[in-house]
């Protein structure tokens, strides 16, 4: 089988969930590509730091088309390329999300839905019956979309993303006081990151203990105002590589995410697979899914800062209980988020698939096309900044 996966190369959760399901679905006769649309598309089509990934995918049609012309364009390239079905990254992209409501009947679709906004939650209701299957990366997604959006059972299932890393080196043993070094990897944007957050948990700790701020993002010019106090306690490194992301995590002791939303993190498996101890957000079904608290890492309630300086505080006082983390990191990465437990899930789903279709909504035609609702800007995008990260802290606290 041949299938098309939503998206284009960048740095992220999405695209590294491509990448691993692209090489474990090969061991099971499954081709899965990229596709994507519109100018970051095309961008990465042509960036040389992702000149790897350009003969696994496609960018269609041309940067500056339309909406409706971006949709032509890849229903074209799906025949063209005799592709039996896509993997629709729901909300990574409003046109791609919007595709799966005129692909033709012949094509299998699923959805797979990696986060727990509202806004991703109203994109899955607006696609929902027109997916043969849906994909939740979390538990808690499968529960609230069977509960809360009316989504089928038989045909809502939960598959973890995974990595697959290699082995890192043993962990040295640490002195009681001695530095911690903290890391921050990802997009560094506080609305989902909470990256804000990360000046005052430092200012909290004693002042050897460091912290490394790896990527970028819309909110790297405020962080580093926020930052400044603090000198160089803080460093910059900007975007990383996938390649050098183990070297990375293996080089620090502790990796902090004080988020406010996640699905299901990507950055906390890799950290965890590398010994890098994770101290992050308690986000009901995400974060703890893969943490089991004073095991294999430490979770704070959403947007404690004091209770996230606490965490870092008893791992730099208590390193036994560092180092035991330490090591149980890859054990349970390795037993629970490998990738050929990921791959074997979906060539499962996909295969079933193939042997019986589920009847869906009749596809629509491309001349009528339009932005559903669930994919159109609410009234709650509109909310000011500030109070839509409150709202969220609450919301998740609760949960």
């Amino acid at each position: 089988m041949k299938f098309a996966f939503f998206g284009y190369p960048h740095l992220g959760g999405t695209y590294s969930v491509f990448r691993q399901l692209r090489t474990g679905l090969a061991a099971f006769d499954i081709e899965l590509e990229w596709l994507g649309v519109g100018h970051s598309a095309h961008a990465a089509g042509r960036d040389l730091n992702w000149q790897s990934e350009w003969s696994c995918g496609s960018a269609c049609g041309m940067a500056e088309d339309s909406e409706p012309a971006q949709s032509r364009a890849m229903l074209s390239h799906l025949a063209e390329q005799k592709f039996d079905g896509v993997l629709v990254s729901v909300h990574a992209d409003r046109v791609q999300t919007n595709l799966a409501r005129y692909l033709p009947a012949s094509m299998l679709r699923v959805m797979i839905v990696h986060n727990i906004t509202p806004a991703t939650y109203a994109a899955a209701r607006a696609i929902r019956d027109h997916v043969h299957m849906t994909v939740c990366v979390s538990q808690r997604i499968r529960e609230d979309l069977v509960a809360r959006y009316a989504f089928a059972a038989n045909a809502t299932h939960m598959i973890h993303n995974a990595v697959d890393l290699p082995a890192p080196p043993p962990r040295p043993r640490r002195a009681v006081g001695q530095p911690l070094r903290l890391l921050s990897l990802g997009r560094i944007e506080d609305q989902a990151k909470g990256v804000l957050w990360l000046p005052e948990i430092l200012a909290r700790l004693p002042p050897d203990v460091t912290l490394t701020v790896a990527g970028d993002g819309p909110d790297l010019a405020r962080l580093r105002r926020a930052a400044a106090s603090l000198g160089e306690r803080i460093q910059f490194l900007g975007s990383v590589a996938p390649a050098e992301v183990p070297t990375l995590m293996a080089s620090h002791d502790v990796f902090i995410a004080p988020s406010r939303f996640e699905g299901f993190m990507v950055t906390l498996l890799e950290a965890m697979a590398c010994s890098c101890v994770p101290v992050v957000s308690r986000i009901r079904g995400g974060t703890d899914a893969a943490i089991n608290d004073g095991v294999n890492g430490l979770l704070f309630p959403v947007g404690d800062v004091k209770a996230a300086a606490n965490a870092v505080l008893h791992l730099q006082r208590n390193p036994k209980h560092w180092h035991a983390m330490a090591c149980e990191g890859p054990i349970a990465v390795h037993e629970r988020f490998g990738n050929a437990r990921m791959a074997q899930g979906y060539a499962a789903l996909l295969g079933a698939l193939r042997e019986h279709v589920p009847t869906i909504a009749p596809p629509m035609p491309i001349e009528t096309w339009d932005l559903p609702r669930g994919l159109r800007d609410s009234l709650r995008s509109r909310l000011p900044t500030p109070l839509k990260n409150f709202l969220r802290s609450v919301r998740e606290r609760a949960a």
